[in-house]
């Protein structure tokens, strides 16, 4: 028995728990839970069967998905061990380095009362900086279990589906042989199937020739890039976008587990494939440098997150760059079958991967049997059609029943088209949604709001997309932030200035490749700072750091208190006070290091304080600045 990704632990309640696991051959599951030495729980292989549900992908991938309701609640703020079986193997026959030192087994501790969180986004494998979720396992490894926070939320791009390293394409094709997928039919006059793309003709930085055109980009491109041609997938770095469910989901078991690595690596280790150019070959041996540092750490990032409930959500690069940013950009890539194929297939893996953990009820029977139709025989007419309801759903966005709530946004999949253009930045959600959220958030003192993006963002930097967008040009500088659509922005506002709100919004997003932290006190009440926005982005990404920097600088001097262009702003009537990362030396307000954002609440829901955890060791407290205060 080969366990290639997992467990991770993901919503975990004292009367439900939820474990996601991959492996290499079906598997009867059992449970014990632990407290010191008395028994909480004992599950059979038997028992535990109507909380199974268990998705062949190939031959030899199974994806388990264990949503197990108890008959009696569990202790909180207890450390609780669990002893999970796979055909009646523990952990030390299937991970034999899962557990913390002077324990026996994995454990976790329910904490609904939510103290302390953790949170990030944006873990791109090759980007050089090293892996945020290490300081996650430092920080459990080090800390009594009593003090761990909550929870860890991964706030959107858990994997780069359009941004790969070719080293890691390599990776993929040589792991899903040994998965023994079935084979795929392709929509592509090119390729007809993932036969030939997996083994014949992979197209290593070259797949953006494979993806199909999206018009209306041509002439931007003709005047900016000299007539380059521009495929729908906007982002420029799709030479080995992903394409195929199998490279989907072979991707997530490589990013979450050392396990494939070593099957692929023990067998042959690293090679290169044929047909590089010179260049392509350097750029390979310098991305598989970088990989072979992620991969060494992979065994803590399984540590970690077979300990800490794991929330997560969607962003565009879990799917593909500027995922339904433009009506006109849904209007091209959902009526051409490719690239409808592709965005659906990201997606799929998504639902399996990370979507069903957050809120499994969601999913029905129906979707599931579907979906193990498809798995069965990719390519057919059944696998579109799974699609298409797919891009239907709308339960992607959920809540965790939490001490302040955890309510988590999907930003993608529920956008406000553009009266005015469709070539104009959609709203990141509708008005429907945004009622529907002001409704839920009725009478709550207190909310953890999560928003991949941030609706409280660098006021340059959306200038600068605001004015892009005035040219037609929205696709070149991803001008997705809140403020871009007149109706969702004043939506917005008007729910935070509502009543009957939440007193205290804490805001998490990511998205953005650096970190920083707003209070946002509204303009007449009289109760202090009501929101918070805090950033942190990315766990293994960060911004140009010279453009960064400009862009800091810039927006200091263009927006100081006293500046009329906060008039132009559309946060109306809000004082917004930055919070400096204590290694500020010239009144910076942005940080640009990857890692993860230790955030700790007090009783009321607000925050205490915010510390940026970098990868690099380095710990960052953002403080309070109310000298630079301005009112917009």
């Amino acid at each position: 028995m080969q366990v290639l990704a997992g467990p991770i632990l993901r919503r975990m309640t004292p009367q439900r728990l939820t474990f996601w696991l991959m492996t290499t051959e079906p598997a009867s599951v059992s449970l014990l839970l632990k407290q010191d030495t008395q028994t909480l729980l004992n599950l059979s292989e038997a028992q535990i069967t109507d909380c199974q549900t268990q998705l062949k992908a190939g031959e030899h991938l199974y994806l388990q998905l264990l949503d197990i309701t108890l008959e009696h609640a569990l202790p909180m703020q207890q450390v609780i061990h669990y002893d999970l079986r796979l055909n009646g193997l523990d952990w030390t026959h299937w991970a034999n380095d899962l557990v913390y030192p002077d324990h026996t087994l994995p454990f976790f501790i329910l904490q609904p009362q939510v103290n302390r969180l953790l949170h990030g986004s944006c873990r791109k494998p090759h980007h050089p900086s090293k892996d945020g979720l290490l300081r996650v396992d430092d920080l459990l490894k080090e800390t009594p279990p009593a003090e761990w926070p909550s929870l860890l939320m991964m706030s959107g791009d858990q994997i780069y589906a359009d941004d790969v390293a070719a080293p890691m394409l390599w990776a993929i094709h040589q792991l899903i042989p040994h998965l023994d997928m079935p084979d795929e039919k392709l929509p592509c006059v090119e390729i007809e199937s993932t036969k030939q793309l997996h083994q014949e003709s992979s197209y290593y930085y070259a797949r953006e020739t494979l993806l199909p055109e999206n018009d209306v980009n041509q002439s931007m491109l003709k005047q900016v890039f000299g007539g380059v041609r521009k495929p729908i997938f906007t982002t420029d770095t799709a030479h080995n976008h992903l394409i195929s469910l199998a490279e989907m989901l072979a991707m997530y078991a490589l990013v979450w587990s050392p396990k494939g690595w070593e099957m692929l690596l023990d067998e042959n280790g690293w090679s290169i494939p044929s047909g590089l150019s010179d260049e392509q070959k350097t750029d390979f041996l310098k991305r598989q440098t970088i990989l072979q540092s992620f991969v060494e750490g992979l065994p803590k990032v399984r540590r970690a997150l077979a300990h800490l409930p794991v929330a997560m959500i969607f962003d565009d690069h879990d799917i593909t760059d500027d995922w339904n940013l433009t009506a006109a950009w849904e209007e091209k890539a959902y009526n051409h079958p490719f690239s409808s194929r592709i965005i659906g297939n990201a997606l799929l893996a998504y639902t399996l991967c990370q979507g069903w953990g957050n809120c499994p009820e969601r999913f029905s029977d129906q979707l599931i049997n579907d979906v193990q139709s498809v798995l069965n025989t990719p390519g057919e007419s059944e696998h579109d059609d799974l699609l298409q309801s797919l891009f239907r759903f709308s339960n992607w966005s959920y809540t965790w029943k939490t001490t302040p709530p955890l309510v988590v946004l999907d930003i993608r999949t529920q956008r406000w088209r553009s009266e005015k253009s469709s070539e104009n930045p959609s709203g990141l959600m509708d008005w429907e949604a945004l009622t529907d959220l002001q409704q839920q958030l009725k009478g709550l003192d207190a909310v953890v709001l999560v928003s991949p993006s941030p609706i409280f963002g660098v006021k340059i930097i959306e200038t600068i997309q605001r004015l892009f967008t005035w040219f037609g040009k929205p696709l070149m500088v991803d001008a997705e932030n809140w403020m871009a659509h007149p109706g969702s922005a004043h939506t917005l506002m008007n729910m935070f200035r509502h009543q009957k709100t939440p007193k205290h919004f804490v805001i998490l997003s990511g998205d953005v490749h650096y970190s920083f932290v707003y209070s946002i006190q509204l303009r007449g009440t009289q109760r202090g700072p009501d929101v918070w926005q805090i950033t942190s982005s990315g766990i293994k990404n960060e911004f140009p750091k010279r453009l960064l920097d400009v862009f800091d600088r810039a927006n200091r001097w263009l927006y100081s208190p006293r500046s009329p262009l906060n008039w132009f702003t559309r946060r109306r009537s809000m004082k917004v006070i930055p919070h400096k990362p204590e290694t500020a030396d010239h009144g910076e307000r942005l940080l640009n290091a990857s890692g993860v954002s230790l955030v700790t609440l007090n009783d009321d829901g607000s925050p205490y304080s915010v510390m940026q955890m970098c990868s690099d060791g380095r710990d960052i407290t953002f403080i309070f600045s109310e000298e630079d205060a301005t009112w917009e």
